[in-house]
């Protein structure tokens, strides 16, 4: 079946990241964003018509929250054989800072293609 996924959740990352005390990001899949002109992530959510920048409180008020998109650059190269960060695209290396900005841990791996060895590794876990 075909690779996919959907679009990062800022929101959800930076609550996990607070709440769990995560240290670390592994992103996985980037390889299946190559080919997006504009490559959208939630930001924020709008729920009855306000701009909520945190994650909801309460389950009714998820319920009916709706997703607020920030449109990132895309890239077009092939990034499967990248071994290094700096063998990404600039605008991979640029989605990848915006993701740990906005969730407030660093992603410390990167897959960049289905097999074991498609892995990018910036920070040693061990």
């Amino acid at each position: 079946r075909a690779r996919r996924c959907g679009w990062f959740d800022a929101v959800i990352a930076r609550y996990a990241t607070r709440v769990n005390g995560l240290t670390d990001f592994f992103l996985t899949k980037l390889d299946v964003l190559t080919g997006w002109e504009q490559i959208p992530v939630c930001v924020a959510y709008e729920i009855d018509g306000k701009r909520v920048d945190e994650l909801p409180y309460n389950q009714s008020d998820f319920h009916h929250a709706k997703p607020v998109y920030e449109n990132l650059p895309g890239w077009s190269e092939d990034i499967t054989k990248a071994k290094t960060f700096s063998d990404l695209p600039k605008n991979a290396q640029a989605y990848v800072k915006a993701l740990e900005d906005m969730s407030g841990a660093p992603i410390s791996a990167i897959g960049v293609g289905p097999g074991r060895t498609e892995t990018i590794e910036i920070n040693s876990f061990l």
